[in-house]
């Protein structure tokens, strides 16, 4: 059983490297931010999928966020029997770090490390679809209709923390909350550190180390 966390900041493409390395790894990709919306609509939250070595897990980004409930929501869903395989983009913060703790050892993290301007370009121009937390990018990932999700042709909007005048301040809180999560792992010599302004050329690097923990069922080049 390997575990495993991605760690990164607001708009680093932490949701595009889960989702690639489900398909190149057959995890299940489980978004925390679709089970803290279902939470919120009183849904279940059930582990679909069967057990594999490595479970998937994304923590989208849910605006300001309050830690506290993320810890609340998430961390019970993990102790269901094959679901704690392993977790992205959570934990952010020390507290929860420590929560995870608890519950499961982690084999190696993932740190996505982007310039403060890519993130800032990237984020600024991120448009979601509230119901189902699909994210859109008018830059590089834009739906088929301006202003209109692909799947349901219901309205997309840009969250208050997405726009331009916000975007700093919510970096600079990332930073200072995962500071010490980054440090700890990084004590625990299971840190893996990744640099770069895109997602494509920081893939390969992020597909090879998870290679060496786990069998892959897809090529890079057929991902």
């Amino acid at each position: 059983l390997l575990r495993a966390v991605v760690l990164g900041p607001p708009g680093s493409g932490k949701g595009t490297v889960c989702e690639r390395i489900a398909r190149s790894f057959g995890l299940q990709h489980l978004s925390s931010g679709q089970f803290l919306r279902e939470s919120l609509r009183g849904g279940g939250g059930e582990c679909p999928g069967p057990p594999r070595a490595m479970v998937a897990l994304h923590l989208q980004d849910c605006g300001a966020g309050d830690f506290g409930s993320i810890t609340a929501v998430f961390l019970p869903f993990m102790t269901a029997p094959f679901c704690s395989g392993a977790c992205t983009g959570f934990p952010r913060t020390l507290g929860q770090a420590e929560a995870l703790d608890r519950i499961c050892e982690l084999d190696l993290v993932i740190s996505l490390n982007i310039p403060f301007e890519t993130l800032k370009d990237r984020l600024s121009a991120r448009w979601v679809h509230p119901a189902s937390g699909r994210v859109y990018n008018m830059d590089f990932n834009p739906p088929h209709v301006q202003g209109i999700d692909d799947l349901t042709g219901e309205p997309l909007v840009q969250r208050e923390d997405d726009k331009p005048e916000a975007v700093a301040a919510r970096l600079r809180k990332y930073k200072d909350a995962a500071k010490p999560v980054i440090e700890l792992y990084k004590s625990r010599g299971i840190l893996h550190s990744f640099s770069g302004t895109e997602t494509n050329k920081i893939w390969p690097y992020v597909y090879t180390l998870l290679s060496s923990k786990i069998p892959p069922i897809l090529s890079d080049e057929e991902n």
